[in-house]
């Protein structure tokens, strides 16, 4: 059995691609024909298949390959000189993929890479449950636990239901089930960060019913909703970044000249909008709409918005631009909206498209030596200095370009559909080329474990492709690229994302788990194999990471939570997609958007796209100019 490779997957013949070279070479694959070597390569497949030649005809073919390498040299050279920026379309050749054989053949069972995640998952939770249970905050080193306020968020227990009922984790769900129903509580006199008590505990407590079909998990998620809401009560109706639970009263944030983050403000409409759903309530629909049609009035430029705005005015405050902490989610939510209610909400997918086409004009960008693309920053937006810095949490995005570009559909199937486009060719291209770079985040470090920020390089000064200072390199377990990894494999059917997650759960396997009984734990420095432990489990470690992980390699007849029927929140907490009812309505339009002009035009249409099984004539040329990264806040609060 073969397996095609994406179409839109790279070529390049840089040093990070080691790893390929060495999986070709062990491939197995059958002799090509001469005229058929694949282009992505200076040699064929293994030393096996070099056929005998006469010394005249090697000399011309060496005189023919030293003509050849000079002309791409010269294309390359030049197409680098333009305007500093490296477009997409550099190295890439066009080939015939016959088979991908990973360890010399084609892996079909990932049953014992599955029970391995889930192992790892009942560690984690063993050690939870017999040293910190009930409790917010978990170290496994010092084996204590602590909670933020004066009683229990639920902030483990809740944010893992979802994934215990995915596991089948019986005997450790009644457990849980028990504590949520007779312990929790959120009558507390307590400030909560809104963004997050939303994302974690009402999402978890929203999939859990989804997955259950029990009312406690609903009633409980009603309440918490209700108190939530008094952080919307602003006069533009943009949410303060905190809220009393027990007074119901929002909070102006304490630092960032009291200014909600953009992010945070932007990724509480999935469940607001499911809590409407099951309820009837159209106060929290109306709720999670009026933020966003705050936010498009201001008509930020190209789709990128600052990652801050005044709860007050609802006005964009600063100009610094990025997908990392405090912009990230806002461009997730805004593709995640549009799918929830059955792509009836068409101005969220406008908002989506707009964003993406800035993203690629502003923000994407290659690095040097290994065309590794990256999403960098603008910290004084649009036409200021473009920065390098990369942060771990960017790493979503490829997964988000997937599914933006095949709406969970595989892409065997919606290269078939006459709704496929060039453009969507391209984003979906994008996230493959994202992905592998988060990857390589991963690969080319002493653990194997991605650092939480790194620097690319952008000029012809360095030999390796980023770079890592000493205060960016722990690693907290983060899901984010697990989570891409996981979005790639059920689009595209690249086994090469499987490989890719099994070598990353190994390397927090071997480096994040704590000798003895207590789990796992963050790490300080991914370049030292000698653990400095941070003493600290988050919970997405076992509500994302391992979920990611679990159905990465799930083999199941009946696949779970299909993307065509589904939609993660940030947590990874799945909800259902839903009609929208009368009672319901996006309740706004978009004001007309002048034209912005962009460096290349975008193609909207591709005549024909041919079945990916046979040979592509040419690639679709991928994006419109380069790439780059986000930054990451003193305290690892994703937002």
């Amino acid at each position: 059995m073969s397996f095609n490779i994406p179409k839109t997957t790279p070529n390049f013949s840089a040093k990070a691609r080691k790893l390929e070279d060495q999986l070709w070479q062990a491939s197995g694959l059958e002799k090509p024909k001469e005229s058929a070597l694949p282009l992505y390569k200076d040699k064929p497949y293994g030393e096996g298949f070099v056929p005998r030649t006469s010394s005249g005809r090697r000399r011309r073919n060496i005189i023919y390959g030293v003509v050849v390498g000079l002309v791409f040299w010269i294309i390359y050279t030049f197409s680098r000189s333009l305007d500093g920026n490296v477009s997409l379309k550099d190295g890439i050749k066009d080939y015939e993929f016959k088979g991908w054989k990973g360890r010399g053949k084609v892996k079909t069972n990932w049953v014992a890479e599955q029970q391995a995640v889930k192992q790892a998952f009942v560690d984690s939770w063993n050690g939870y449950h017999k040293y910190a249970w009930g409790k917010d905050i978990y170290k496994p080193q010092s084996k204590t636990g602590k909670n933020m306020g004066p009683k229990p968020l639920g902030w483990f227990i809740v944010d893992s239901l979802d994934t215990l009922m995915l596991m089948g984790l019986d005997k450790e769900l009644a457990d849980a089930r028990y504590w949520v129903d007779k312990e929790l509580d959120y009558d507390m006199d307590y400030e909560v960060n809104t963004f997050e008590t939303t994302i974690r505990m009402l999402g978890g407590l929203l999939s859990a019913h989804y997955l259950s079909k029990e009312d406690m998990y609903l009633d409980k998620a009603v309440n918490l909703g209700n108190r939530l809401l008094g952080a919307f009560d602003t006069e533009s109706g943009t949410p303060y970044a905190s809220v009393n639970l027990k007074t119901r009263k929002g909070s102006k944030s304490h630092a960032d000249g009291g200014a909600s983050s953009t992010a945070e403000a932007a990724t509480v409409q999935l469940e607001l909008k499911y809590l409407a759903k099951l309820t009837g309530e159209g106060l929290y629909w109306d709720t999670a709409e009026k933020v966003m049609k705050v936010m498009e009035a201001n008509k930020a430029e190209e789709g990128l918005v600052p990652i801050f705005i005044n709860p007050d005015t609802g006005k964009f405050q600063g100009n610094q631009i990025r997908l990392g902490s405090r912009g990230d989610s806002y461009y997730e939510y805004l593709i995640k909206q549009y799918l929830q209610t059955e792509k009836r909400e068409e101005i969220y997918r406008d908002m989506y498209e707009e964003a993406v086409d800035g993203i690629k004009h502003h923000l994407v960008k290659q690095s040097v030596p290994g065309d590794l693309a990256f999403i960098g920053e603008l910290d004084r937006g649009i036409g200021g200095p473009f920065s390098t810095k990369m942060d771990h949490l960017v790493c979503f995005a490829g997964g988000m370009f997937a599914l933006g570009a095949t709406e969970g559909y595989t892409q065997k199937e919606v290269e078939r559909s006459e709704s496929w486009t060039q453009t969507r060719q391209v984003n979906l291209r994008l996230g493959v080329e994202l992905t592998r770079t988060c990857y390589e985040m991963y690969h080319q470090t002493a653990t194997g474990l991605s650092p939480e920020i790194v620097f690319f390089n952008d000029h012809n000064t360095l030999r390796k492709d980023f770079t890592v200072k000493p205060q960016d390199a722990h690693n907290l377990q983060r899901p984010e690229t697990v989570e891409s990894l996981f979005y790639l494999w059920r689009i595209t059917r690249n086994p090469i994302y499987r490989e890719w997650g099994w070598e990353i759960f190994q390397a927090f396997e071997k480096y994040t788990k704590v000798p003895g009984d207590a789990g796992y734990d963050s790490i300080n420095n991914v370049e030292s194999t000698e653990p400095s432990w941070r003493n600290n489990m988050e919970s997405f470690w076992l509500s994302e990471t391992l979920k990611y992980l679990y159905l990465l390699f799930d083999d199941s007849k009946e696949e779970v939570l299909p993307l065509t029927d589904i939609v993660f929140n940030t947590e990874a907490h799945p909800f259902p997609k839903f009609d929208m009812d009368p009672l319901f309505t996006t309740g706004w339009t978009r004001s007309p958007v002048q034209p912005v002009k962009k460096a290349e035009p975008v193609v909207d249409k591709v005549e024909k796209i041919p079945d990916p099984e046979k040979k592509v004539e040419k690639i679709p040329d991928p994006v419109d100019e380069g790439f780059m990264p986000a930054q990451v806040p003193a305290d690892p609060i994703r937002g």
